[in-house]
């Protein structure tokens, strides 16, 4: 059994096989090749544009790839609403951060336009025109809907009135001197499928197994393990400090007086907590980095 999968190359190339390489495949890419090398002997990847993955996979090209909600979203509305396409895991990362992207209607700071109605008649420039289009649609807006081929930002005001673009943390906007009017639409990378690779029962365990990995490394960023040990006495106090994703292990030592205690705590409260643990009597305090958590 062979896994054809997809790897979007662009700006989420490099998060995704960081992601990978977290989740345990190492994966890597030349610059001289669309087809990259991991280390696993069931599965072939392929580089491929995250805004073509859906097409490639829904046609049976690939068996599954790495795209984001906005372009399945786009090859759905291109396929008059079915996007053939089987939707594995939700797996929350972006370029820049562990965390969704907007697709935003944005227009210059100076300008009229101060809601989507302000629109109507304009010219919008985007990559994702079937979704604009379908959002104004939906609101009732009649406008212009043009594709941009990139440095869709700096459109406005010449080539266009306003600008549905993709942002993390809406830098680039500002940067070019534009306001945000509304979220389009929210994305976040997805694992998907064509539907023939996911009724093969080998190839679906495969996807399976990929999705646990993929969404157990991601569970782990920005957390931490901490170990300790501590006086039975002082166990209640040392407790009531520590936060846990479920809730704290505690194990007998062999001094009965004593327990050790091991958590999971997110990485930004560490160099807080660990001051006031030993304040309550804890010792042998460790800090351990952490690969995956399986929930």
């Amino acid at each position: 059994m062979t896994l054809k999968l997809g790897i979007p190359k662009g700006s989420l190339q490099d998060a995704t096989v960081q992601l990978f390489g977290r989740a345990g495949f190492t994966v890597y890419v030349s610059t001289r090749s669309y087809f990259p090398t991991i280390d696993d002997p069931e599965i072939e990847c392929m580089l491929i544009r995250a805004q073509e993955m859906a097409r490639y996979v829904g046609d049976g090209v690939l068996d599954a790839g790495l795209t984001g909600l906005d372009w399945v979203a786009e090859h759905a509305l291109a396929n008059g609403g079915g996007d053939r396409l089987v939707r594995v895991v939700d797996l929350v990362y972006a370029k820049q951060s562990f965390g969704k992207v907007r697709w935003v209607l944005a227009a210059p700071e100076d300008s009229r336009f101060r809601s989507p109605a302000d629109l109507a008649g304009a010219t919008i420039a985007t990559e994702l025109v079937r979704v604009t289009q379908d959002y104004f649609t939906r609101l009732g807006v009649p406008v212009t809907v043009e594709f941009s081929w990139g440095a869709t930002e700096v459109q406005p005001p010449v080539l266009a009135d306003a600008i549905v673009e993709a942002t993390e943390t809406g830098s680039t906007l500002r940067a070019n001197r534009l306001r945000i009017i509304d979220t389009v639409m929210e994305s976040s990378t997805q694992l998907v499928a064509n539907p023939v690779a996911w009724q093969d029962p080998a190839k679906r365990t495969k996807l399976e197994n990929i999705a646990l990995l993929l969404r157990a490394a991601i569970e782990a960023q920005g957390r931490v393990g901490l170990m300790l040990n501590v006086q039975r006495a002082d166990l209640d106090g040392v407790l009531g400090l520590v936060p846990a994703l479920r809730r704290p292990t505690v194990s007998p030592l062999a001094d009965p007086d004593w327990v050790a205690l091991n958590t999971i705590i997110e990485e930004h409260t560490v160099r807080d907590l660990i001051p006031r643990l030993k304040a309550a009597g804890a010792e042998g305090i460790v800090e351990y980095p952490l690969n995956k958590i399986v929930l």
